[in-house]
């Protein structure tokens, strides 16, 4: 990158803005798909490096965010391939927003979230968490639609085991009955 662009990129105030007014919202996202604090920081600061080269062609754009976290999901699925096993654990932000403490239940499911394989994981946080649907969810992570259902439904099915044995009751089907 020659010296005249670089100066241009760190003279565009909208930039840093951006980044000032959307940066705790992508930290919290990055949580979501990585389920630790330290990947979720990595996750937002590889996603920021690449919005940043491609500033100048993004900042005309009404959503630049939407890329971020497009190239955040991406670059999770992506070291998801290269560490095919990872163990996570339940460890919350240090500077976290919650408007609770967990109940026991929510800490069962948030550790059983966490304990999914990475694909399911990124699949539930885009579907649940974005609002994407299946279609939208293939393109981002570049799979099939059928890939993203039975990723989603094997993930949902661990869910529900899991906290169906913590609570020790029935839980819930897709369409809210009793199994």
């Amino acid at each position: 990158m020659d010296d005249e662009r670089r100066r241009q990129l760190e003279a565009d105030p909208r930039f840093a803005g951006f980044v000032a007014e959307r940066g705790d919202a992508l930290l919290r996202y990055g949580y979501v798909l990585a389920g630790n604090p330290h990947d979720a920081a990595d996750l937002v600061q590889e996603a920021l490096l690449k919005l940043r080269a491609s500033w100048p062609r993004l900042r005309a754009k009404d959503n630049p965010e939407s890329y971020v976290r497009t190239t955040m999901a991406r670059l999770h699925t992506a070291a998801w391939r290269l560490r095919r096993r990872e163990l996570l654990a339940w460890d919350p932000p240090e500077h976290g927003y919650h408007d609770t403490l967990p109940s026991e239940d929510e800490q069962a499911m948030w550790e059983t979230l966490a304990g999914l394989p990475r694909k399911q994981r990124v699949v539930l946080v885009l579907r649940y968490y974005e609002g994407l649907r299946d279609e939208e969810i293939a393109a981002a992570l570049k799979i099939s639609r059928g890939t993203v259902r039975s990723q989603a439904s094997r993930a949902l099915d661990k869910l529900r085991s899991a906290v169906g044995e913590h609570i020790g009751e029935g839980v819930m089907s897709d369409r809210g009955e009793r199994r």
